[in-house]
């Protein structure tokens, strides 16, 4: 645990008891403060109690007297489309508020560091996509490197259950917008920004505030380096306000697509190869063809980004390349899931919205989909130009009737649950093909989330193929 420093004595209100608030809580005991939870859920109250926490209506008028500051949950809104009640009421009442990525940043750095070699140090990782593979990659990269290192913040553990950090430990952190747009610190040593597209506008007043929250891990900290992504304009601003010049090194742009040019440090991948370049010259490449945990140009973005980092970490291209090649993927986002008779079966079931089925489409070949749940805004007719790949698709849950409607002259086939579909497409698929699951549509029709989706289709395709 990191214990929260500054609040020793002090009052602190935690609104919010989800995994982050109760170790958040968890946290503020641990530096000697004095925790006041409080969440408008019952059940979530009932979890705080029966861990031993005392709990601290914060609904009452005089709740705020003496309340040092105020830590908030990422999924409570504090600004748009309107802050929740108590937290006006805490911002009317002139107290801060902050939450635990904020303190984690704070809280950190202690004494003892003064007596290790190498000191720690913190890569956090934010974007619109792909943020969770390129943070994970990173991770690993470091696992087989040999350093020691950890994983949280919006993936794995809470920033506050990690362990105190060793001499030399790098903590790699993914952090979504949400959690960047409230944060009072935010000072990683070296941050990343993958890319931007529109997601959570309600929550920030529009596309513009949505990248202002990304925007803020580079402009609050200053990170010692910035790794971006330079594939959409906001990238590329956010690359040249970090840079003092065409050659600072400090910034180290990558891409996925297109050859980058410059004095630079670059990194950018085409036609499945990753090329580095420093001062004008090629130092290094990596054939991302065949890494089975990296398809498609959307990962091969993941891994200029990785790779990047690494290398400013210090890292051989050779070691990171190897790292590279042993990478499995996440669950449930491009994971090879088996193979039969030349057919390859993967799980994209995080594809719950049309921008990332369409990233999964366009990184194999010859496709037998599995689509459908509960629609989004414009179900799949965005995915047209990305059809052409599809050999048949099979569709399942809620919308699979009105995907049907807009697949124009793919084949296609109402299966209606997974079962079917799996045993559909892997029926008719030939080898070469592989059965891709992008549902390009949220889960809850048939579901409780994603993972169980994807988790029944794994398990249906190994019952298959006899893994």
């Amino acid at each position: 645990m990191i214990p929260v420093r500054g609040y020793a004595g002090a009052r602190v209100a935690v609104l919010g008891l989800g995994r982050s608030g109760l170790a958040t809580a968890r946290a503020l005991v641990a530096g000697g403060a004095e925790p006041l939870l409080w969440d408008d859920s019952p059940e979530a109250r009932a979890r705080a109690e029966a861990e031993g926490f005392a709990l601290f209506d914060l609904t009452r008028a005089t709740a705020w007297e003496g309340v040092a500051a105020l830590v908030v949950s990422p999924g409570i809104p504090h600004l748009y489309p309107e802050p929740n009640r108590l937290i006006a009421r805490a911002m009317a009442a002139g107290v801060p508020v902050d939450n635990d990525i904020g303190l984690f940043f704070r809280s950190f750095a202690t004494p003892d560091w003064d007596e290790m070699d190498v000191t720690p140090r913190v890569v956090a990782v934010t974007g619109s996509n792909g943020k969770s593979t390129t943070t994970a990659l990173i991770h690993h990269i470091l696992e087989v490197a040999g350093r020691p290192t950890q994983m949280a913040g919006n993936i794995g553990r809470g920033v506050f259950d990690i362990d105190p950090p060793q001499d030399g430990e790098v903590v790699v952190l993914e952090l979504s917008s949400y959690q960047t747009d409230l944060a009072r610190a935010l000072t990683p040593d070296i941050a990343v920004f993958t890319n931007l597209s529109p997601d959570h506008l309600d929550r920030h007043g529009g596309l513009g505030g949505y990248f202002a929250a990304k925007r803020r891990l580079f402009a609050e900290g200053a990170p010692d380096r910035a790794v971006i992504g330079v594939d959409e304009g906001e990238g590329r601003f956010l690359a040249n306000q970090m840079a003092q010049g065409a050659a600072d090194d400090r910034v180290i742009r990558v891409s996925s697509g297109q050859k980058l040019d410059g004095p630079g440090w670059l990194v950018f991948a085409r036609k499945g190869f990753l090329a580095e370049w420093r001062k004008g010259r090629q130092v290094a490449s990596v054939d991302l063809r065949d890494i089975r945990g990296l398809p498609g140009a959307h990962n091969h973005q993941n891994a200029c980004a990785a790779y990047a980092v690494a290398r400013s970490l210090g890292l051989a291209p050779r070691l990171v390349e190897t790292a590279l090649r042993s990478f499995e993927g996440l669950p449930h986002r491009s994971q090879f899931v088996g193979e039969r008779d030349g057919v390859r079966f993967v799980n994209d079931s995080k594809a719950t919205n049309a921008d990332s089925a369409a990233k999964a489409l366009q990184a194999f070949g010859r496709i037998r989909w599995i689509a459908g749940g509960l629609g989004k805004d414009g179900g799949i007719a965005a995915l047209a130009p990305y059809f052409g790949s599809v050999v048949k698709a099979y569709l399942i849950g809620h919308s699979a009737r009105d995907f049907a409607l807009q697949l124009g002259d793919v084949p296609h086939e109402i299966c209606e649950t997974m079962e079917r579909a799996v045993a559909r497409a892997a029926a008719e698929a030939e080898p070469g093909e592989t059965v891709l699951l992008a549902p390009a549509a949220a889960s809850f029709d048939q579901y409780r989330d994603f993972e169980r989706r994807g988790e029944d289709f794994a398990a249906r395709v190994q019952a298959l193929i006899g893994g």
